[in-house]
């Protein structure tokens, strides 16, 4: 029952999210697995780490559109077919035939899925030492979860199902935010140290935020029992509610919701690279104002940054309060989403069963913080091996205004030219979950996932993912036909 009520919380999350991501088919930080931290990143590198954008191979780069979704859960499988047939609604979907639940997991189950649009951005090189970059993003993220498996089944399986009664349960946290905000990125990078064999970087990206959306349920400390399948109770329990008026306002068609400043705030992004060269060669500057051929000989780097600090204040929607959950009886079919009816309609009904809370009249969202490590060592100019590791510094569960991203590590070979490269990511997350993915760069034209390959083989899955980018870049003619390593290098 009151996982209802975090359902409630979930749907705050999940239906928005989901009507959102639904025109693009596939449901972050702007990434592709070994790509992001290519020396041919150039202005796609940008939002992982600023101080990659000083000594480049390009001494200008423009991307024009780009786009980096994915979605994912721990409890929940879809057959490989559902994602070329979608189903109209999720009403329609039928457990065991559209999808599958994990009901023996021993771990605690979470979704997430987000989106990050790079519209229009640029990179320019001030000369081989310094650099200068504008990125606009519009992003949304959503993240739900730290259910038990055994609160999940009772509310999963038929609810209410009398097979459930006459049994406690115990919800410590269960909570699910949702974030919908538009970032202009100024960005500054530059060589610090250069004598040859080491070279160090360092960057910093201001952000100008506008928040379009946010909202958040969490419910802490719920204790309950269903009697009958008629009557439960509720011994103990909180619901912590809030949602910003974009939110209550939300129109169709959803892109209808966007503009460009709303609710103002701020956020950084700051890193520093290390590269060591064998040859006491240095950055020897751009060839033809367009061309770094050295950007590329160091034999390893390192590099750390921490990216996406800052967030947004929000009003809340009028009358949006927290609810104090203990009841004595409760009907649990009075607690089930009716149809037809609004996750808004729902919490407004839900209200008159509970007791309301005083709560701030505001919050605030963060952004979701991380510290991103890489190593990248150079094999032959041609062939590297990238190992890098996402960490969220804003994941702890007792925060509910908050989205973050899922911590993951990534090794990822690759072949990198001049106008092509490919890129195997192989990547375990924070669950647990392994992936593979082949990504590819076919000259200002950049495709991939990072879970491609393990969904080929998987019959029913629970995450994917997507990248695809086009930019322009110096392109000279007349060096050798492409994709020829000895006329790229």
């Amino acid at each position: 029952m009151p996982f209802r009520l975090f359902r409630a919380a979930y749907l705050l999350c999940a239906i928005i999210v989901m009507s959102l991501f639904g025109p693009f088919k596939a449901q972050a930080q702007f990434t592709l697995g070994g790509y992001s931290n290519s020396h041919y990143a150039g202005i796609h590198g940008v939002p992982n780490n600023p101080a990659s954008a000083a000594g480049t191979h390009y001494k200008w780069d423009v991307n024009i559109a780009g786009i980096n979704a994915a979605a994912g859960n721990t409890y929940i499988r879809f057959p490989r077919s559902i994602l070329l047939h979608p189903p109209d609604s999720l009403e329609s979907l039928k457990k065991n035939r559209d999808y599958f639940l994990d009901t023996t997991g021993s771990g605690k189950q979470f979704g997430w899925g987000n989106i990050d649009l790079m519209m229009p951005s640029v990179l320019y090189s001030i000369d081989e030492l310094q650099s200068v970059a504008f990125t606009w993003r519009v992003r949304a993220m959503a993240n739900g979860g730290n259910v038990t498996t055994e609160v999940a089944n009772f509310f999963a399986q038929d609810f209410p199902n009398p097979s459930f009664a006459k049994r406690r349960y115990d919800m410590e946290i269960a909570n699910g935010s949702f974030h919908w905000w538009n970032e202009f990125g100024f960005t500054y990078a530059r060589v610090l140290k250069d004598d040859g064999s080491n070279v160090l970087k360092g960057g910093v990206t201001l952000k100008l935020l506008s928040g379009v959306a946010a909202g958040y349920a969490q419910v802490d400390n719920a204790t309950f029992m269903m009697n009958s399948r008629t009557s439960g109770e509720i011994n103990d329990g909180t619901l912590k509610v809030g949602y910003s008026e974009g939110i209550a306002n939300w129109e169709r068609p959803n892109a209808s919701n966007y503009k460009v400043f709303g609710n103002m705030g701020l956020g950084m992004d700051i890193g520093v690279t290390y590269e060591w060269r064998e040859t006491m060669d240095g950055l020897t500057g751009y060839d033809d104002s367009q061309w770094n051929p050295e950007a590329d000989d160091y034999r390893l780097r390192l590099g750390v940054s921490i990216t996406d600090l800052g967030g947004i204040t929000y009003k809340k929607a009028p009358n949006v309060t927290d609810l104090d959950l203990r009841t004595t009886d409760v009907n649990p079919d009075d607690l089930r989403l009716r149809k037809g009816e609004s996750w808004q309609q729902y919490y407004r009904r839900i209200q008159t069963y509970f007791t309301p809370v005083a709560s701030a009249e505001k919050f605030r969202m963060n952004t979701p913080a991380a510290l991103n490590l890489t190593a990248d060592y150079n094999i032959d100019g041609r062939f590297f091996v990238n190992a890098g590791g996402r960490i969220a510094l804003n994941a702890g569960k007792y925060d509910p205004s908050k989205t973050y991203v899922v911590s993951y590590f990534q090794v990822t070979p690759r072949y990198d030219s001049r106008y092509i490269g490919g890129y195997l990511p192989l990547s375990v997350n924070r669950n647990g979950q392994f992936d593979a993915g082949l990504g590819l760069r076919l000259g200002p034209l950049v495709i991939g996932s990072s879970t491609m390959l393990s969904n080929l083989f998987q019959k029913n899955k629970n995450r994917l993912d997507g990248f695809i980018a086009l930019r322009i870049i110096p392109i000279k003619r007349g060096e050798g036909k492409l994709g020829c390593p000895a006329a790229q290098f």
